[in-house]
């Protein structure tokens, strides 16, 4: 097994039952690309076509106004994640967000297409596609229940636990944006959740 089926199947078998031969099988269809800060995984208004495992970095899901500068962001994905606009990349519709890396990364990729063809011809490789679909929907429901029910500082702590080192690898109006804040806000969350470990 060479290095690149290794990495693959490293993150992959974490994630669903996908055994050495399901690994072995997909090598082919696997691409890796080293992404520059700045670099799009996919753009808004295109069909998103790939499924990247995140090997090295972070990347943004981000809608802008076509009209304005202003944007939003979404969600963030970092290491041993998936990153994909999972809407489009299902239903073949042009996507509304952009994915961006916020720092220089590498990841791993497969296409719509020959992830539909593992699926045909490989069981395990279905039940990844259910796994993946489930924590998709997981995902954005999750992100929705944290709008409602959720403080500004609660919704923090739980970006902190899901990425622990994204504070000092990303701007803080990035973070701002996320939980729907400003930056003082922000400073202020941060300095009680602070004040709280001493």
């Amino acid at each position: 097994m060479n290095d690149k089926i290794e990495v693959i199947f490293q993150h992959l078998s974490n994630f669903a039952p996908l055994n050495v031969n399901d690994i072995s099988d997909s090598q082919p269809y696997w691409k890796s690309r080293k992404m520059n800060k700045g670099d799009f995984f996919n753009m808004q208004q295109m069909v998103c076509n790939d499924l990247g495992l995140i090997i090295k970095g972070i990347f943004r899901i981000y809608y802008q106004d076509p009209n304005s500068k202003e944007f939003k962001n979404i969600y963030f994905f970092s290491e041993n994640q998936f990153v994909v606009s999972f809407r489009s990349f299902v239903s073949r519709d042009a996507c509304w967000y952009f994915i961006e890396a916020m720092e220089d990364s590498e990841i791993f990729f497969i296409s719509y297409k020959d992830l539909n063809a593992l699926y045909k011809s490989h069981p395990n490789w279905s039940t990844f596609g259910r796994l993946l679909a489930e924590s998709f929907f997981n995902i954005a429901q999750t992100r929705t229940e944290e709008f409602i029910f959720y403080t500004h500082e609660q919704r923090y702590l739980r970006l902190l636990q899901a990425h622990p080192n994204i504070i000092e690898r990303i701007p803080a109006y990035h973070i701002s944006s996320y939980l729907g804040i400003k930056n003082p806000s922000l400073s202020r969350i941060r300095k009680r959740v602070e004040l709280k470990k001493v």
